[in-house]
């Protein structure tokens, strides 16, 4: 059983991403993206475009639409003072066609869409009210979770976008380190007395799978300077 899940529905100026990075979060996330008018689509790891955090209460009731029990659902998210508007309806009484709304951003799902974000929903919902209900403390790999699925987010905008490329060889910067620690998404590094835990796909160069061996880290920039490593 996978612990985290993402799907995407993008159109030709639209998107959004569905996404879960833990089964023991009472909660999912609803991304969404615009193409700029550049031809760039907006990223997460840029702070560009709008995610929405929706409670286990709120998958029942757009479960209620995806499952034809009621024509619309619709609520009010607010997140630092800032009020976004959510809703979700069938375009007519046929059914056929789901518009998700999220403040500005607005996509429309095709019935096959409809059945399979119906069907992972339902997923998140059976399998979050078990393991979100467990008593069990949180260990460290949740440092890294929040950018790491920035990153894979970013990767799948990209796949939707043939004139976008993945970061220059400019955007990263060498540092060394030692290994402490490792996960099968992330590796605990020690620069100079400070640990921080780096996204595997963050690291551009090859490096021995080795504790407390010294060596050269090649890294994305951006998570380097939000871990405040560089300026």
């Amino acid at each position: 059983m996978a612990n985290s899940h993402s799907k995407s529905f993008f159109g030709q100026n639209t998107g959004i991403i569905v996404s879960s990075s833990s089964s023991s979060d009472p909660f999912m996330f609803i991304h969404c993206f615009k193409k700029k008018p550049n031809g760039v689509w907006e990223k997460p790891s840029n702070n560009e475009g709008k995610a929405v955090k929706f409670s286990l209460e709120e998958i029942v009731m757009i479960l209620r639409v995806l499952n034809h029990k009621t024509q619309k659902w619709q609520c009010q998210h607010v997140f630092k003072d800032k009020e976004t508007s959510v809703f979700f309806n069938w375009e007519d009484n046929n059914q056929d066609v789901l518009w998700i709304n999220v403040g500005k951003y607005s996509k429309r799902l095709n019935l096959a869409q409809t059945e399979i974000l119906r069907l992972l929903l339902t997923h998140f919902l059976n399998e979050k009210i078990v393991y979100s209900t467990l008593q069990k403390k949180r260990n460290q790999k949740n440092q890294f979770q929040s950018d790491n699925l920035n990153i894979q987010l970013d990767d799948q905008i990209l796949s939707h976008n043939p004139n976008n490329t993945k970061k220059k060889p400019n955007d990263t910067s060498n540092l060394y380190g030692f290994i402490v620690g490792e996960t099968e998404k992330a590796v605990l590094i020690d620069f100079k007395n400070k640990e921080e835990w780096i996204p595997k796909s963050a690291i551009s160069n090859q490096y021995l799978p080795k504790k407390n061996v010294k060596q050269k880290f090649l890294i994305n920039n951006w998570i380097l300077k939000k871990l405040e490593l560089i300026i």
